[in-house]
């Protein structure tokens, strides 16, 4: 598990500015923090994967490269995870993508439900995936969504990408998905009563494109 804020770095300054209540009115500069911290993950996912030495004509002569032998499969959980799946987008720019609609749905009794909608995916198998959502609460909609895919494909590696975590979604994911990669900007101790992470930092989507109807 690679946890962000546990190391000294520019990509601290972008957490510390989601989180800020006074810089996230400003909707275009929360969804470019959450694309760069993408864009950082990417970075750190990338030397993990496999690389071929290819060789390149250059104006005077010719140069071996280590490139990726192939692209991985990015996933997100919209609506939220959209600037996320930007910033890794950015830095795998021929990777093919992954959308998942999964959203909570409050019963009267005062908890919630998982609601999926629907999955939209190219092949996954033999692919590594990477899949983000911004905010990693209780982790019920993300190990959802991984167990359909992962019963639908072979995948041959999984990564789970999040800027914020609570323990217990830490732990429910560790346990429910033991093969998969963690990447984390910050792990949060304490959850409310309706399972949003404190500190955290509110409504990511909400934040990002505006308040929800409902």
């Amino acid at each position: 598990m690679f946890v962000l804020s546990n190391t000294s770095s520019i990509g601290n300054n972008f957490i510390a500015e989601l989180r800020d209540a006074s810089i996230q009115v400003d909707s275009m500069r929360f969804r470019r923090n959450l694309e760069r911290i993408g864009e950082i993950f990417a970075y750190e996912i990338s030397k993990t994967l496999s690389y071929i030495d290819t060789e390149f004509e250059t104006p005077l002569g010719t140069a071996m490269v280590s490139i990726i032998q192939e692209q991985p499969v990015l996933a997100t959980i919209l609506r939220a995870g959209l600037p996320l799946h930007q910033g890794l987008l950015n830095f795998f720019d021929k990777a093919d993508s992954a959308f998942i609609a999964a959203y909570r749905q409050e019963t009267k009794a005062g908890d919630f439900t998982i609601n999926k909608e629907y999955v939209s995916s190219p092949d996954l198998s033999e692919r590594v995936l990477i899949i983000s959502d911004p905010m990693l609460a209780t982790g019920q909609s993300m190990v959802l969504s991984c167990k359909e895919l992962l019963q639908q494909y072979a995948i041959k590696e999984l990564h789970i990408v999040s800027v914020i975590a609570s323990t217990e979604g830490v732990t429910h994911v560790r346990a429910n998905l033991p093969q998969a990669r963690l990447w984390l900007g910050a792990i949060d101790d304490e959850m409310t009563t309706k399972a949003y992470i404190v500190p955290g930092l509110g409504d990511a989507g909400d934040l990002a494109y505006g308040q929800k109807d409902g």
